[in-house]
């Protein structure tokens, strides 16, 4: 007859080594399980911060780029009040000229010269003439003051220029004003 393996209350003896390996396995197992578990949120949690560092840098490298274009506008811009204020300069030659007619001399010529020369100092910083003599009428660049029956020019187009337009760095200063052909 074999000794019973168990003791009391159904609990196996202190000195059964089946019952010994089992209670520590089962801990090990739990604590597995738990640092497993652990594990897992951290990795949760480090991705987390991947993902928000990334989108932190993205917002960083966004607000640069908006910085470094509003920088670049500025500076494109900055002297659309001095120029601004300079067109009626230019009209006031350009009046000059067209008053001297075809006649020559070294007043007209002088005339040229500064209007020439004012025009290139405008153009390297930006500013664009807009003559839309004989062109299609464009409500963009052109404002029309009235129509008219010309012949020789197309319907829609530009017949007679009263006021040059002028744009800087390619946005509209001031609208040619202009008569458009019907």
């Amino acid at each position: 007859m074999k000794p019973h393996s168990r003791g009391r209350c159904g609990n196996p003896p202190r000195n059964d080594p089946q019952a010994m390996t089992q209670e520590p396995t089962q801990e090990v197992n739990e604590s597995a399980d738990e640092q497993l578990d652990e594990l897992e949120a951290l990795r949760a949690e480090i991705e987390q911060l991947k993902a928000q560092s990334l989108l932190e840098r993205a917002d960083l490298e966004n607000q640069r780029k908006r910085i470094a274009r509003d920088i670049e506008q500025a500076r494109k811009f900055a002297n659309e009040r001095l120029l601004g204020d300079l067109l009626p300069v230019f009209d006031s030659l350009d009046a000059g000229l067209t008053a001297a007619g075809a006649e020559s001399g070294p007043l007209k010529d002088g005339l040229e010269l500064t209007y020439k020369q004012l025009l290139k100092v405008a153009g390297e910083n930006g500013l664009t003439l807009v003559n839309p003599q004989g062109e299609v009428f464009d409500p963009e660049h052109h404002q029309a003051i009235s129509q008219a029956d010309v012949q020789g020019i197309a319907s829609g187009h530009v017949a007679t220029v009263f006021q040059k337009g002028y744009l800087l760095n390619g946005r509209l200063l001031r609208p040619a004003l202009v008569v458009v052909a019907n």
